[in-house]
């Protein structure tokens, strides 16, 4: 829900634990995704890119949240942007397994 995401970002009280790319398998494709992983759950967001150039304008000087991790402040500057894939999955609910690399 558009109206919620922002709501469950913004908690001042929450933690981001951990923050990164994934692989995601998909039916028959390979999604490019990246995880933040927050104290009370695991939040999933699809990687896009802006297929759109900004004529001549220095995307280095787009402000980006000095918390977040290079490579993703990279990813932002070259104008790429993540959306939310699924609703949050509370962690009392998640059920890891390792599995073998492909």
């Amino acid at each position: 829900r558009e109206n919620s995401s922002e709501n469950i970002l913004s908690s001042a009280k929450r933690l981001l634990l951990h923050e990164g790319r994934l692989m995601l398998v998909e039916s028959t494709r390979l999604l490019d995704v990246y995880l933040f992983l927050f104290e009370d759950f695991l939040l999933i967001t699809k990687i896009k890119r802006n297929k759109k150039k900004y004529g001549g304008s220095d995307t280095s000087l787009i402000p980006v949240c000095p918390s977040l991790t290079p490579e993703l402040q990279s990813f932002i500057r070259e104008g790429g942007f993540c959306t939310v894939l699924d609703q949050p999955i509370p962690l009392d609910r998640l059920i890891l397994k390792n599995v073998e690399p492909i």
